[in-house]
């Protein structure tokens, strides 16, 4: 299938590529505007671009030959997908659709209204008094798991509850406490069924520890068989405590659920709408705004709830959006409307870690940060499409840079304590990360050191020798990840390599704006779209350090270097991490000293010293290796020398002295050791 059977279908292609890797449900719709597919994914992106490799199905290419364009709406996890899948479904009707008959539905768990209830998978809702927990896509999942409640609780199996004179079986075998024959009364039966409830309403720590325990002890028991019963009662739980946002049965009143998301004046909003308990659509509107934060929810509700047989009776919002204008104009706006009803405002405490909260906050809450999460996706979709250049000409205006800054680098720098020394570059183009020219460098003149200033030296010496030798493009911009001092000491590199690129540095602490060997900082507003931009590459070049540095860690962490010595072993090992931590330590470490903690001779104690000061050697030179390299044939020591104005003259600076070694290794060495 090529673009000259779909005009669009390059348009399709695309919306599948930037799609988020997050699960959720995605509607594709012909040039009418009028939904003919739905479908639902783990991962949205990479199942959109499945419709665009490959040999696919004959009834995939009619799908993507009459399409005109694909919208999605993003989940929290792929089950509350499932559901909404099906309402979407029987909502539009859509054309490439199988459609699901009425009388089937998702199973729940229902728990009856009796004098001793029991619990029990159903299908059918019914108001008869009874409580229901649900729906659960995986129905194997709750049939797991209800036979994990029967045998965890002693509680009744039987259909109809009838007074009996003797118990039955599951009596005899501890599976119930026969409240049939009043062995057990009311109250202290109902403990088990408010457990239970608690348990279904995300409150069953209690309970996830008590299956555990049992789960423990039959292993210890070696009866396995239960064990195993127990295990995938556990899982089930798991599942089954993913909370499905798409459909309530707790509530089967309207409700709308509004959040946004802002990027400088660019704005999103998403309207979750749940009618009759059941989530059946999710609003989108792009909106240029230069509105306050505390004002952008009123003015949005006031353009979108422009008749009153819009409004359902609750409408939901985060705690920072309400207002009380804006509560008391849905109050009266609905009781306008032909309902003549009353809207009320909520506002939701959205904060998922605050462990006072009760359960019908926290799926408000969950609600609510799905919205939030469609929003943002949506408006990174803007700036996606657009480019983000309100940011690029502000910075152009700011700087005073000859041309729009379409290629933007940064650089930050990632260790702890001096061990495993990153410094990760990251490229922006036209205000969006482009992560094919992402790059990281194993620093080695400061390996061990704590020397920022070095460290930005070395990376962007490396970096930019490199792109020198190559004729390569050159960035419109260099943006550091620091204050002054790091913004100076990679302009003396650039300088020293002859070259004119403007850079910048974002310090921490007050977001303040640093120029080469500026007096003072540039402050810019909160919402500006200068700093917005500048904070993104920020961010981007932290996390991908950080993120290397770990990667390191951990690979080094795996193998201990104590465990490489002669006559030590795992226990040797543990001994002499606890007392010496590095082997360092150990090389300056006495004959007699090692042999009386380990418990060996001497003359095993020599090898071991005699293996561990060769080994900190290595480490040693491997440490300097970088600056000698550097330095080679250079007349001024590596690390002496500033890059300041008051140098001596006819005396090469430091960074100049770097920058001429890197020039030359670079033509000797042109693969840079970048990965």
């Amino acid at each position: 299938m090529n673009s000259s059977i779909n005009p669009a279908y390059e348009i399709l292609h695309q919306t599948a590529l930037k799609a988020p890797s997050s699960s959720g449900v995605y509607l594709w719709r012909n040039e009418k505007g009028t939904v003919i597919y739905v479908g639902k994914a783990k991962n949205l992106k990479n199942r959109l671009s499945s419709y665009f490799s490959g040999e696919r199905h004959i009834k995939v290419q009619l799908l993507v030959s009459n399409a005109s364009s694909i919208e999605y709406i993003t989940t929290s996890n792929e089950y509350e997908a499932f559901i909404l899948e099906n309402n979407l479904i029987k909502k539009h009707s859509p054309r490439y659709n199988i459609q699901l008959k009425d009388g089937k539905s998702y199973p729940s768990l229902k728990i009856t209204k009796e004098e001793f209830p029991r619990f029990f998978k159903t299908r059918q809702i019914k108001k008869d008094g009874s409580t229901y927990y649900g729906p659960y896509p995986d129905a194997g999942a709750l049939e797991t798991f209800i036979e994990t409640l029967y045998k965890v609780y002693p509680v009744r199996h039987c259909r109809t509850f009838k007074k009996r004179t003797a118990p039955c079986m599951y009596y005899h075998i501890g599976r119930c406490k026969a409240p049939c024959c009043g062995k057990i009364d009311k109250s202290s039966y109902n403990e088990f069924i408010e457990e239970i409830k608690a348990l279904l309403e995300g409150k069953g720590d209690e309970t996830a520890a008590k299956i555990t325990s049992l789960m423990k002890t039959a292993a210890a028991e070696l009866n396995f068989e239960k064990a195993a019963r127990l295990r995938d009662g556990l899982r089930a739980l798991t599942i089954l405590q993913n909370q499905n946002l798409v459909e309530d049965f707790a509530s089967t009143d309207d409700r709308d659920y509004i959040a946004h998301w802002r990027e400088g004046e660019l704005v999103s909003f998403t309207v979750l709408k749940l009618r009759g308990g059941k989530l059946l659509g999710r609003d989108n509107f792009r909106v240029e705004s230069i509105a306050e934060d505390q004002e952008l929810m009123e003015e949005f509700a006031a353009a979108y709830y422009s008749d009153a047989s819009d409004l359902p009776p609750s409408v939901f919002v985060s705690e920072k959006d309400e207002s009380e204008i804006l509560g008391r104009w849905l109050e009266n706006l609905g009781s306008e409307g032909e309902k003549n009803t009353r809207t009320r405002l909520f506002s939701v405490n959205c904060s998922q870690d605050d462990r006072r909260l009760t359960s019908e906050n926290r799926r408000h809450a969950a609600i609510l940060n799905m919205a939030k999460n469609n929003a943002k996706e949506d408006i990174l979709r803007r700036l996606r499409e657009r480019g983000d250049i309100p940011a690029l000409e502000e910075l152009k205006k700011l700087l005073g840079l000859p041309r729009l800054p379409d290629r933007i680098e940064g650089f930050d720098i990632a260790h702890i304590g001096g061990k495993f020394p990153v410094a990760s570059l990251i490229s922006f183009w036209k205000g969006n990360p482009d992560k094919k020219n992402y790059r990281y460098f194993r620093l080695k003149t400061t390996d061990g050191v704590i020397d920022d200033f070095a460290s930005m030296r070395e990376a962007a010496t490396r970096r930019y020798s490199r792109l020198k030798n190559e004729n390569a493009p050159l960035p419109d911009l260099i943006l550091i990840d620091g204050g002054i001092g790091q913004v100076n000491a990679v302009d003396g590199i650039l300088k020293a390599l002859d070259l004119d690129i403007p850079i910048a540095g974002l310090a921490k602490r007050d977001e303040e704006i640093w120029l080469p060997h500026a007096s003072k900082p540039i402050c810019l507003p909160k919402r500006s779209d200068a700093l917005r931009l500048l904070q993104r590459v920020r961010d981007e070049t932290h996390r991908f350090a950080t993120s290397r540095n770990q990667t390191l860690r951990t690979k080094e962490n795996t193998v201990s270097i104590f465990s490489t010595l002669p006559h030590v072993g795992p226990k040797r090992e543990k001994i002499l991490l606890e007392n010496f931590t590095a082997i360092e330590n150990l090389a300056k470490a006495t004959s007699e000293e090692t042999a009386r903690l380990l418990g060996i001779n001497k003359e095993q104690s020599e090898e071991i010293l005699k293996a561990a000061r060769q080994a900190a050697r290595q480490r040693q030179e491997s440490k300097y290796a970088g600056k000698l390299r550097l330095s080679r044939g250079l007349t001024s020591p590596l690390g002496s020398g500033t890059d300041s104005a008051s140098e001596n003259a006819g005396e090469p600076s430091y960074s100049s002295l770097l920058a001429s070694a890197a020039l030359e290794l670079e033509v000797a060495e042109p693969k840079d050791s970048q990965q």
